[in-house]
């Protein structure tokens, strides 16, 4: 039985979007889709979804804007947080546009261009000349910004997989792959001793696709490309430092990740999958970003308090040529060091495998001071 619609946790909803659980960006020519609070919708997403009016399904439609942050020169230190300020500006103007063409877009595409689109437009041109002028002050000057202020409609893809194409049962229970007895049964495990390859032994009650400790997963781990084609995955540009609650940017670069399978942790997707790899060998699916405050950075921290800042990221981007997102984060409202780290997952949220003990996963992390 499903669970109940129940109020998400802290940090499942935009901080941007009033209460949204998933926001979508145009970048690079496609829609990058990013699931707050890894998937964990609100009541009323929930009771939508049950009812069979998920707006998220194919079909729907929301406002496309042309990236700016790929037509940006360097920006200059002394020029970066006003950037970023204007950058996480332009994205609330979206997600204002957003919520009024999901409220009002049945009323015509003249109501869409004269109330929604040329409205926005004005707002994202007079946010592009002050982003201009920043850079102007200590750098080159970027030309042609004021040309990424229109924005269009653009149907939305529902690539996030509400369903399990390739994961076997969603029980919870016991799946079949289980490869003998709980220590390998006719298996001679390579001479090794192996404590457990399956649940069958475990004294803990089976895991069943939702956020909870102390269970057994037996969901088999899947699909492990070659060498050359595991995921991999980095940083390349973010700030050294910041202010409280101010808004900033992250730019991940991935390589080896198909960026098109997301099963909703918070709605009973998480472990639920195996690994699946694409026709090319590839890895499908997604990357999380987050940012949690240090109290210590002499010691390791305490891994349950929930980040600053988190979101999973999938765009139906990606492939064996390392490609770009940005992120934007709307700021971190404490002091201190910051600690933000992104790393990629397969369908439902496991970092992907590799096929040598000695390859390093797709994860990074970086250190910002905030002051």
């Amino acid at each position: 039985m499903a669970a109940e619609c129940v109020a998400p946790s802290p940090g499942a909803t935009a901080p941007t979007a009033r209460g949204a659980t998933t926001t979508r960006t145009w970048q690079n020519g496609r829609w990058v889709v990013n699931h707050w609070g890894d998937g964990q919708q609100t009541v009323e997403e929930c009771q939508e979804t049950r009812d069979g009016t998920d707006g998220a399904t194919a079909g729907a439609f929301a406002v496309a804007c042309p990236d700016v942050v790929s037509r940006l020169p360097q920006v200059p230190d002394r020029a970066r947080a006003e950037v970023d300020r204007n950058l996480n500006a332009l994205q609330t103007q979206i997600t204002e546009a957003d919520t009024r063409l999901a409220a009002e877009g049945n009323r015509g595409q003249a109501f869409i261009r004269n109330a929604i689109l040329n409205p926005l437009a004005s707002k994202r041109r007079a946010t592009l000349d002050r982003i201009t002028i920043a850079i102007d002050r200590f750098g080159p000057r970027p030309r042609g910004l004021a040309n990424l202020a229109t924005c269009q409609v653009q149907p939305v893809e529902n690539n996030n997989g509400g369903g399990n194409d390739g994961g076997g049962d969603n029980d919870g229970g016991d799946d079949g792959n289980n490869n003998g007895g709980n220590n390998g049964g006719g298996n001679n495990n390579n001479g090794l001793d192996v404590l457990a390859n399956n649940c069958d032994n475990s004294q803990l009650q089976r895991h069943d696709g939702f956020q909870n400790g102390n269970r057994c997963i037996t969901t088999a781990f899947g699909e492990v490309g070659a060498a050359a084609n595991n995921p991999s995955l980095l940083i390349t540009d973010f700030p050294q430092q910041i202010n409280r609650n101010e808004g900033f940017s992250i730019r991940v670069s991935t390589r080896n990740l198909v960026r098109d399978r997301f099963l909703p942790a918070g709605q009973g997707g998480y472990y639920l999958e195996s690994s699946l790899l694409n026709g090319q060998g590839l890895t499908r699916g997604h990357f999380h970003t987050a940012c949690r405050m240090l109290n210590n950075t002499n010691e390791a921290p305490a891994p349950e308090p929930v980040p600053a800042f988190f979101v999973a990221t999938e765009d139906g981007g990606g492939g064996a040529q390392p490609d770009e997102v940005t992120i934007q984060v709307p700021g971190l409202p404490d002091s201190g060091t910051a600690q933000c780290a992104v790393w990629a997952g397969d369908g439902s949220h496991r970092i992907p495998m590799s096929e040598r003990a000695n390859q390093t996963p797709a994860f990074d992390a970086v250190r910002i001071e905030v002051n």
